[in-house]
């Protein structure tokens, strides 16, 4: 089969443990256990069911899971739905509503033509609509509460001294163009460091964090999401950072919708 230059999950066998909640986290069904000498391990069944969208990242409780960019077979989705009929069918709905969702960036590595109709999907369907709120006429000039730079994770550095014994905000970078109320509700005497989950590099994450928990010792971390799936692969990359790095540290999540409105913590 034609292989491509294209974007399909990486599973990190060291990490797994073999817990297999990965397995219904995938609409394409193309993730399996299978036995090892270190045990039970998640595995790609073939590269052409995965379609390397990620709906699986968040699923992953250790962040054992990440999207990487490779030579790879095309997505099928002709053999994805005779897969899912043969060892799930009672996920072949999930895995239409997910087809149809994700349409437009599927046609770009798939065998098939797919419907090009507008996908519902918040992380990757152009979106826009308009806002009812009444703006007041004179604009009210609030200041930053950014107190250090840099703030992306690839570039920070975990000694820096506003990373010690702080209170900790790690956010994905679509969060603060969304809610507007960001810098005085999340942001203010906090330090903080943003990175995205699905585009970047998940393993020097896990070991930037890592780093930062073990050196800086923060008092509390809050992961800061958008409520689009792969988002919540953030969460789980917190949490291996801390596994990591032998450090238990209090941890909560805040989830924000596409329209600027805080869906839920915990």
């Amino acid at each position: 089969m034609e292989k491509i230059l294209r974007k399909i999950i990486k599973i990190d066998e060291d990490l797994c443990n073999g817990c297999g909640e990965c397995i219904p986290g995938c609409p394409e069904q193309a993730i399996q256990l299978v036995d090892t000498p270190q045990g039970k391990k998640a595995r790609l069944v073939k590269e052409f069911y995965c379609d390397g969208l990620g709906a699986c990242l968040g699923h992953c409780p250790i962040g054992a899971i990440a999207i990487e960019e490779r030579e790879a077979e095309l997505y099928d989705e002709e053999a994805t739905i005779a897969r899912i009929k043969e060892v799930a069918p009672e996920m072949l709905k999930v895995h239409i509503k997910h087809l149809k969702e994700h349409s437009n960036e599927l046609s770009k590595h798939n065998t098939n033509n797919l419907d090009q109709s507008p996908c519902g999907c918040p992380s990757a369907q152009t979106l826009e609509w308009e806002k009812k709120d009444k703006i007041p006429e004179e604009v009210v000039r609030i200041p930053s509460e950014l107190r250090h730079w840099p703030i992306q994770l690839h570039l920070v550095n975990p000694s820096a001294p506003y990373f010690q014994n702080t209170d900790l905000i790690i956010v994905a970078d679509c969060v603060p163009f969304s809610y507007a109320n960001f810098h005085q509700e999340f942001l203010k005497d906090k330090s903080i460091a943003i990175g995205c989950p699905k585009l970047d590099d998940v393993d020097a994450y896990i070991e930037k964090i890592s780093q930062i928990i073990k050196i800086g010792h923060p008092k509390r971390i809050k992961v800061i999401i958008m409520e689009v799936p792969c988002c919540s692969g953030l969460v789980s990359i917190v949490r291996e950072a801390m596994k990591k790095a032998g450090v238990e540290v209090p941890v909560k999540k805040v989830v924000i919708s596409i329209k600027g409105e805080i869906l839920g913590k915990d």
